[in-house]
Formats: C-alpha cells, structure tokens, sequence
C-alpha cells in the first residue's frame, strides 16, 4: 500500500465540479464490489446496519477550478497538486480502507463517493443520494474525510448568501445634488455592516464564530453619471444552535434599513453529535483533539438526514483551495492507521 501514489493518481483525474465522471468510473474499478448509485455516486462496503455498529466514511470526488496546479507531483515527504488536501487525500485513504482486509473489523463501514461538494449546497448530489438510498440513514455515525489535519472537527457552520441592493435617481455627475448616488448609499450600508463583529457561540461544548462578511460589489453604468442601483454580495456564517429561520432574520435585521436583501442561498448548519460512543471511540484511538468546523461541510446533510456525523481526514484545512495545494505523506498514513484501528476496535 502506498498512500502517496494512491493520492498522485488521484490528483491527476481532472474532477473539477460537474466533471467528474472519469474519477467516478476509476473509484469504481479500484474497489472490488463497489457500485454505481446514480448521479457518479459510488457505494462500497455496508451500505445498511446489520448486527454491529455501522459506520459511513463519505468524501466529495470534486475539485475547485485548477490553478495551473494539475498534474501533481510527489516529493519525500507530500503530494502536491489540485485536491491534495480537499480531498482526494480522504479518498484514497478510503480507498485503500474499502480495498483493506475486513476480517478483524468489529464495525461494518461504508464508503460513499459523491460529486459536486464544492458548489453551492443545493447542487449537491449528497442529499439526493441519502434519500435514494434509506439504508445509508441507518449508520451509527458518518465520517466526513474533509481535511481537519487529522483532528476531530463536529459540527459546521450555516451559509447563507445574499444578494444586497440599492437604489438612487440617476442624474449627471457634475450636479450629483441632483441625483441620488446608489453607489454612496451601498458604500454607507457596507461601513455599517463592517462595524458588526465577530461573535463567539459555545454550543455542544465547543465554541464556534459567527461573521457577516461583503464579498462582491458592483454598479454605475459611466464615468459621468451617477448611479441609480448598486448591488453587494452577503455572506453570513452561523453557528449550530441558530435555526435557519432565525438565521435569515438576524441577516435581513442588518441590511433591510440600508437596502433590500435577497437570499440567493442557504446551507444549514450541522449539529456536533452528543453521547456518540463512536466519536469516543475514534477519539480514543489516537487522543485526537476535538475541535469546531468552522466552515459549513457535508455533516450537515448528514445531521438532516438524521445521522451524527464528524470531519476527520488528512488534509491540512490551511492548503485547501490553494495554489499550491499539498498533502503530507505522514498524514496520509496517520489517517489510514487511525481508522483502521478505530474500526478494529
């Protein structure tokens, strides 16, 4: 076995979102038994619960866009190139974890392959395979192989995004007491939002940050004419605890005395599992750290789906999405050795 090959293959099938039908059909050929689910969703192992605890590892087969980052390379000590960390790390040590001998393995575990994480929660082919597939429902816990640099991540974060608009009276540049600068009054509504800080939330033990952040501005039609609409891009980050609805509301709280929102998209947030005797036990098997997500991640399709469900893989969060994305060897082997000591028992 060799992890840092297994993770080089992978890199090199090109999965960016909506693409990843050659990644799905190689998945399918490494393991044996494994089959097709639909929509490039790849099912291996136990895909229900029998007599013993039932365990569903799950990672994303897609990537970000490439930033002239693919092929990959290897050196001695890591794995570079697209996806290394987010997260085709996760999925070749899921792999060669469905492909490993079971025998001594005192739970059953499933392995679920799914495209299109990486765009808005929505398009996420996850869902949809939970409800086709009810037997996935019964697991004990889920093990979602997002990079967490082998620590515990419960939890995740809601997203909510938003499109903010503004409206004025169009007039001419050299009289703007004329008119009324759409653009000025989202620069107004902007300061305020930036003045909001940061909020701590303890919830399930662990304390997660709510943030409101603008990420996209536009407007005005000319360099001599004042605008009469401008528009900015909302994204709102909540902690578990905080109801969807709720959510919304706080969000719309801050922007409706500037300008008028609209929610374009919302990922729930997912709970952190509590009195899960499986997250002990995987925990216990290396005194892993037990930490918040913070980020919103597929746990939280999980928890909707009913199922507790944890982040735990090998990538570093820090290189995700990066240039210069990259994956330790050391990593990949602690990871693999983890689990398959915590499905040993």
């Amino acid at each position: 076995m060799d992890l840092g090959a297994r993770t080089l293959e992978l890199v090199d099938i090109a999965s960016e979102s909506r693409d990843e039908a050659a990644l799905a059909a190689h998945v399918l050929a490494q393991i044996p038994g494994a089959r097709e689910a639909g929509d490039h969703c790849i099912l291996a192992g136990a895909t229900e619960r029998g007599s013993r605890p039932f365990v569903v590892l799950a990672g994303h087969l897609d990537t970000v866009p490439a930033q002239d980052n693919r092929p990959g390379r290897r050196d001695d000590d890591a794995v570079h190139g697209l996806g290394a960390s987010d997260m085709k790390a996760g999925l070749a040590v899921m792999i060669e974890l469905a492909c490993a001998d079971a025998a001594a393995r005192t739970v059953d575990l499933g392995f679920v392959f799914f495209p299109r994480e990486e765009l808005p929660s929505v398009e996420s082919a996850l869902t949809p395979l939970l409800e086709r597939e009810p037997g996935l429902r019964s697991a004990d816990l889920a093990i979602v192989m997002e990079p967490t640099d082998n620590a515990i991540q419960a939890g995740c974060l809601g997203n909510i995004n938003a499109r903010w608009m503004f409206t004025g009276v169009a007039g001419h540049s050299a009289r703007p007491w004329l008119a009324d600068n759409a653009i000025h009054r989202a620069g107004r509504a902007i300061a305020a939002l930036a003045d909001i800080p940061v909020t701590e939330h303890d919830y399930g033990g662990l304390v997660f940050r709510e943030a409101v952040s603008v990420t996209r501005v536009g407007g005005g039609i000319a360099g001599n004419v004042i605008p009469d609409s401008a528009e900015a891009q909302v994204n709102y980050r909540y902690a578990p605890g905080r109801s969807p609805e709720d959510a919304e509301a706080q969000l719309r709280e801050w922007c409706e005395p500037h300008g008028t929102p609209e929610i374009t998209g919302h990922a729930p947030s997912g709970r952190v599992p509590e009195g899960n005797e499986l997250v002990e036990r995987l925990r216990a098997t290396g005194d892993l750290a037990l930490e918040p997500k913070q980020a919103w991640t597929p746990v939280a399709e999980f928890a909707l789906a009913g199922v507790d469900a944890v982040n735990f893989g090998p990538g570093d969060p820090a290189f995700a999405h990066r240039r210069d994305e990259r994956v330790t060897v050391a990593a990949l082997e602690r990871s693999y050795a983890l689990l398959e000591r915590f499905a040993c028992g």
